[in-house]
């Protein structure tokens, strides 16, 4: 996957928002808008081309106050599908955000 692909179908609004994608948000507390900011200013750290049914990935992306998101994406069907959107626990992240601690 290209981190330039992504941030395409975000400005074009190619978005699929899932209904469990959307109870995560709410339940973390994340607005949508965080979500494209973090897939619009971030890099793939991560990718899954296993996934079913498209290929996926996780993005880092900062949002507001400095503070990192990341977002597991994929592309299919010509559209963006957001699988799940989180904030990194620094317990179980390096420093960075972009690597897991074993």
């Amino acid at each position: 996957m290209e981190i330039a692909k992504i941030r395409k179908y975000c400005i074009e609004h190619r978005i699929q928002w899932t209904a469990h994608v959307m109870q995560r948000l709410i339940k973390r507390n994340i607005l949508r808008s965080d979500v494209k900011t973090a897939l619009l200013n971030g890099k793939i750290i991560e990718e899954y081309p296993s996934d079913y049914p498209y290929p996926s990935c996780l993005v880092l992306g900062i949002i507001s106050l400095n503070k990192p998101l990341h977002v597991v994406c994929g592309i299919g069907d010509d559209k963006l599908w957001i699988i799940t959107a989180y904030r990194p626990d620094e317990t179980m992240w390096d420093s960075s955000f972009t690597r897991r601690k074993v």
